[in-house]
C-alpha cells in the first residue's frame, strides 16, 4: 500500500506591520501534528479537508503529518518560523518512507531571515525526501511566486475562487492529480509565468468583471491537449519582498516546453489587460456620503486598510468617526478589537455604562457606552467560506452601544482577538440583528462578500482608508519589489 504524507505551514503576512507573528499566533489557531490533524481538518472546507476526502478512499494509507496555521498579521518571528519548520522536518522524519506528499503552503508566507518562507519550507521538505518522491501543494491566489517553490514541488495549484470558496475542491484537485502521477498516468511538468505587474486587490473578485472575463480566457487558453491544471495567482501587495506580483502556473503530461508556452501566453493576457485591474478608490467621506443617499439598508462598508485577512490591527475607527462628522445618520455596526474595552466590560457587567475609548488608541472613539450583551465569542459557520473553516474563537466579547448625543445608534462589537469578517454568525451568536442597521463595516476587501451579500441590501462600498492594507497599493513604501513595475512605473 502506497503511503501519503500531509503537510502545512500556512500564513499570510504583512510586512508593513511592525509586529511580528509569534508562535502564540499558531497555537491559538492551529499547530497539529498526526491524527489530530484528521480529526480537526477532515471534516473542513480547507484543502487539507480536500486530501483527506480524495485519499480516503483511493486505497491508499493517509500519513498525516504537520500542519501550523496563524491568522494573517506581521512576518514571523525569525527563531519562531525555524523551530516550525524544524518540528515538520522531525515528524517528516518520524513518518517514515513515504510514496508522495501532499503539502498546503499558502504562497505570502513572510519569515524575518526567509522572505521567500514558502520556498524556503518547501525546499527543506524536498531536499529531505529527494527527487523521486513527488510533491504536489495547493496555493492561496494571494501568493507571490517564487522560482523556489516552483523547483521544490512537481505541481502547484491555486484556489479559483476569491471570495476563496473552493479550498476544499483545490485540495481534492491536488490530490488527484498525485494520485495520477504515482499510478503512471502522467508525468507531471510545470512551469511559471512572472508578467512585472500587481493587480489591485479591490478588484480581485473572480465572480465580478474584470476577473471573471480574465479568467474565462485563461480557462479558454487552458483547454489545450495535454494540460492538466493552470493557475492564475493574483498576488499579495501587502508583502514587500522581490516575489510580490501576479503570476501564472501551468501543468502539462511530461512537456516543460509547452507548460511555459501556455504560462506565458496567459501572463500575456494579464499584461494586455493590466489596466483593467487599476480601479478609482473610494475616500471614506465619499461613502458615508452615498451610504446616507441609498434608499436600501444596510449599506455594507468594506474598510480596506484595515483588512483583517490582510494582517491589519482590527482596530480602525476611520469609518465610524466619519460616521460621526455626517452627524450620525442612522444606525451603525462595527467590529473592533479591544482587549481592554472587552475586559473592562467583562468587569461591570451587561447592563451597566462604561466611559471607555475604544479602538485604534491613536484615533479612538470616546464615549459612554451601554454594555448590551457580552459573550464568549465563539461561534461555528456551516456554509464555505473564505478561509475553509467552520470553528471561530474571537474571546470575550462585549457588544457596546454608544449613549452619547452625538454617536446614538453606533454599536461596536469589542473583541479580545482579532476576528476575520468571514460569517455571519459572527453576528448572531453575539444577538446581532445586521438589519436593525443602516450601514455596516466588515473590516476587508473580497473575503467578506461571500457571507455579507445575503444581508447587504443597500450593496457593498469598497473604502480605501489608511492603513497597513490599504487598497491604493502605489501609497505604500516599497524597497525591494521588482522595478519598473506596474502600476507603479509606466512600462
Amino acid at each position: 500500500m502506497m503511503r501519503i504524507g500531509i503537510v502545512g505551514l500556512i500564513q499570510e503576512s504583512n510586512t508593513f506591520l511592525a509586529e511580528k507573528t509569534q508562535r502564540h499566533h499558531f497555537e491559538e489557531d492551529l499547530l497539529l501534528r498526526g491524527e489530530a490533524i484528521r480529526e480537526k481538518m477532515a471534516h473542513v472546507q480547507h484543502e487539507v479537508g480536500g486530501f483527506f476526502e480524495v485519499l480516503d478512499g483511493s486505497g491508499v494509507e493517509v500519513v498525516p503529518i504537520f500542519v501550523a496555521r496563524a491568522l494573517p498579521f506581521g512576518r514571523i518571528e525569525r527563531e519562531v518560523f525555524a523551530t516550525l519548520v524544524e518540528e515538520m522536518l522531525q515528524a517528516l522524519a518520524e513518518a517514515g518512507p513515504l510514496d508522495g506528499i501532499l503539502a498546503a503552503p499558502h504562497g505570502a508566507t513572510v519569515a524575518e531571515e526567509w522572505e521567500d518562507a514558502d520556498g524556503h519550507w518547501l525546499s527543506r521538505v524536498r531536499e529531505q525526501v529527494g527527487r523521486e518522491i513527488p510533491i504536489v501543494a495547493t496555493l492561496d491566489p494571494h501568493t507571490n511566486l517564487s522560482p523556489e517553490m516552483i523547483a521544490a514541488t512537481d505541481a502547484l495549484t491555486a484556489y479559483r475562487t476569491n471570495p476563496h470558496l473552493d479550498q476544499r475542491e483545490t485540495g481534492k484537485r491536488a490530490a488527484k492529480l498525485l494520485l495520477r502521477a504515482l499510478a503512471g498516468e502522467v508525468s507531471l511538468a510545470q512551469a511559471a509565468s512572472c508578467p512585472s505587474m500587481a493587480m489591485n486587490i479591490r478588484l480581485q473578485n473572480t465572480g465580478q468583471e474584470p476577473m471573471a472575463g480574465f479568467y474565462r480566457e485563461a480557462q479558454a487558453i487552458a483547454e489545450k491537449a495535454g494540460v492538466l491544471d493552470h493557475s492564475i495567482l493574483l498576488g499579495f501587495p501587502y508583502a514587500d519582498v522581490a516575489e510580490m506580483g501576479s503570476s501564472v502556473i501551468v501543468i502539462t503530461d511530461g512537456d516543460r516546453e509547452f507548460a511555459q508556452k501556455t504560462a506565458d501566453q496567459i501572463a500575456a493576457q494579464m499584461w494586455e489587460r493590466r489596466r483593467d485591474f487599476e480601479p478609482e478608490q473610494l475616500d471614506a467621506a465619499t461613502a458615508v456620503s452615498l451610504a446616507t443617499q441609498s434608499a436600501l439598508h444596510p449599506v455594507v462598508f468594506l474598510d480596506m486598510g484595515d483588512n483583517v485577512g490582510g494582517g491589519s490591527p482590527a482596530d480602525s475607527t476611520v469609518l465610524v468617526h466619519e460616521w460621526l462628522k455626517a452627524g450620525s445618520p442612522g444606525r451603525l455596526f462595527l467590529c473592533l478589537c479591544d482587549p481592554t474595552a472587552a475586559a473592562r466590560a467583562t468587569e461591570l457587567g451587561a447592563g451597566a455604562i462604561l466611559d471607555a475609548a475604544v479602538g485604534d488608541p491613536a484615533a479612538p472613539v470616546n464615549g459612554r457606552w451601554r454594555i448590551r450583551s457580552l459573550h464568549e465569542g465563539k461561534f461555528s459557520e456551516s456554509k464555505a467560506r473564505h478561509g475553509g473553516f467552520s470553528e471561530f474563537d474571537q474571546g470575550p466579547t462585549a457588544i457596546l452601544e454608544s449613549i452619547d448625543e452625538q454617536g446614538k445608534g453606533v454599536v461596536v462589537m469589542a473583541t479580545t482577538r482579532r476576528m476575520v469578517p468571514f460569517s455571519l454568525a459572527q453576528l448572531a451568536s453575539c444577538g446581532i440583528d445586521p438589519f436593525e442597521f443602516d450601514a455596516i463595516v466588515a473590516k476587508g476587501v473580497i473575503a467578506p462578500m461571500a457571507a455579507y451579500e445575503e444581508v447587504a441590501k443597500g450593496g457593498f462600498l469598497h473604502v480605501d482608508t489608511p492603513g497597513p492594507t490599504r487598497a491604493d497599493m502605489t501609497k505604500l513604501t516599497y524597497t525591494k519589489r521588482r522595478r519598473p513595475m506596474f502600476p507603479f512605473e509606466a512600462i
